[in-house]
């Protein structure tokens, strides 16, 4: 059953928001989330990308495409819970795919998941924790800002940032300096985002990129 792709795109930022907190988290064989990227439309999956560190080279990372669906016929799509089970358990053990299952993208190894031949990892008691709080700092909203996150990926001294708006949900990137003028950057967001831009340079989850690193 096929939804509305602005469902896809709804959710997929939703679950940009829901692993943030779990952004410097040590996954079980040491690794780290580094960026979650929405993949363009039509698929209905999330691509969830893991490393030893920003600094790794990217054929040392990989990209985690994983359905938002585990059933077909459903409606229901996986939440933030779910995904970060089945990423913390794609770390845990061997794991062995086969080929027709691998390629790259952006220089990074691609692994096509199967949900259902992964048992998620069970949330601990740091997650409930974690859920607790959050609600209580930052109640959850169906509202998100305009523009809205869709995805991020970390990669030495700069941070690339995925943004669609409200009436357009085609995805723009936009490439800043962590170490940078930060603050300048996001006051001026909205305007920035209208300007022109570059071609994605081989990046298959925008239509187009903006340099911001010299702000």
């Amino acid at each position: 059953m096929n939804l509305p792709y602005d469902d896809i795109a709804e959710q997929q930022a939703d679950l940009m928001r829901m692993l943030l907190p779990h952004l410097n988290e040590t996954l079980p064989d040491g690794r780290f989330i580094l960026g979650v990227l929405p993949p363009p439309p039509p698929a209905e999956t999330v691509r969830i990308v893991t490393g030893s560190s920003p600094q790794a080279p990217a054929e040392d990372l990989t990209v985690w495409e994983i359905p938002l669906r585990s059933d077909p016929d459903s409606e229901d799509l996986l939440g933030g819970d779910e995904v970060l089970g089945l990423v913390r358990a794609l770390h845990t053990g061997t794991q062995i795919f086969s080929s027709s299952r691998l390629s790259t993208v952006m220089g990074m190894r691609l692994v096509l998941v199967d949900p259902t031949q992964v048992a998620p990892a069970p949330p601990d008691e740091t997650d409930a924790t974690t859920t607790i709080l959050r609600t209580l700092v930052q109640p959850w909203t169906e509202d998100q800002p305009d523009p809205r996150l869709r995805g991020y990926l970390r990669r030495p001294d700069r941070l690339r940032l995925y943004f669609d708006r409200e009436d357009d949900i085609t995805v723009v990137a936009a490439d800043v300096r962590p170490a940078g003028a930060v603050t300048a950057v996001l006051a001026a967001l909205d305007s920035l985002l209208s300007e022109a831009g570059q071609q994605p340079d081989g990046d298959p989850h925008c239509s187009r990129k903006l340099d911001l690193t010299n702000w």
